[in-house]
């Protein structure tokens, strides 16, 4: 039987080769994967702030993965509303969409399946939001190849994951990914909602910053 590294190194193969994906879904089912996305987000000191609920990293335990693979088995996985807060920015606040500790790990295998698909795919010249890249790789790249520039235009995308629009992106997924279950899931979690004051809003459009899928779902969408 494949283990999910030999499945995510498919996943990569066929993303660079730009041909579709079939069957994603029912690799939700493998413990390998929740146990990779477990150790992922246990490194991340910052996935540790709860979300809606009291549950905790402590709870976690291969039966309850066992569990939530029963859930997953069965299409019956209900996203929680995430937990809105807000941290300070340079003008303002931002809002944060902070997800259940269980929707946290489902996020995290589903960003890893995602994720080793789509990385192939995107411009090596893309440096935001992606593994082994960050400002310091877009530096680098100026540094080493960028000859003669005289002039540089900063921009901005105001609210980038706050009007992320749905259909878009869950269109641009289908493109690729031939899997209905798997467009369900990705749906059902953008429109999961979010707690503000205990309060339920419904979200409309957008990613929630803090999720953890949202960064690479902004980079698909871009």
């Amino acid at each position: 039987m494949a283990t999910a590294e030999n499945i995510l190194t498919v996943y990569s193969d066929r993303g660079r080769r730009r041909l579709p994906l079939e069957g994603v879904y029912r690799q939700l089912y493998r413990p390998d994967l929740y146990l990779c996305a477990y150790g992922r987000i246990y490194r991340n000191s910052g996935a540790m702030t709860p979300g809606s609920t009291k549950e905790t990293v402590d709870a976690m335990s291969l039966e309850k993965i066992n569990r939530i693979i029963g859930v997953i088995r069965r299409e019956a996985w209900r996203w929680t509303p995430v937990r809105r807060t807000y941290i300070p920015k340079k003008k303002g606040k931002r809002p944060l969409g902070l997800p259940t500790w269980s929707d946290k790990l489902v996020q995290e295998a589903l960003r890893i399946l995602l994720e080793a698909y789509y990385e192939p795919r995107f411009s090596p010249l893309s440096c935001g939001f992606r593994p082994g890249r960050g400002c310091h790789t877009a530096l680098r790249e100026i540094t080493h190849k960028w000859r003669g520039v005289k002039w540089f235009i900063e921009g901005d995308i105001k609210g980038c994951f706050d009007n992320i629009n749905h259909d878009v992106l869950l269109s641009i997924l289908r493109e690729s990914i031939q899997d209905n279950r798997l467009i369900r899931l990705v749906s059902n979690m953008l429109r999961a909602g979010y707690l503000e004051d205990w309060q339920y809003n419904k979200t409309l459009s957008g990613a929630p910053q803090g999720g953890v899928c949202s960064p690479l779902l902004s980079n698909i969408y871009l």
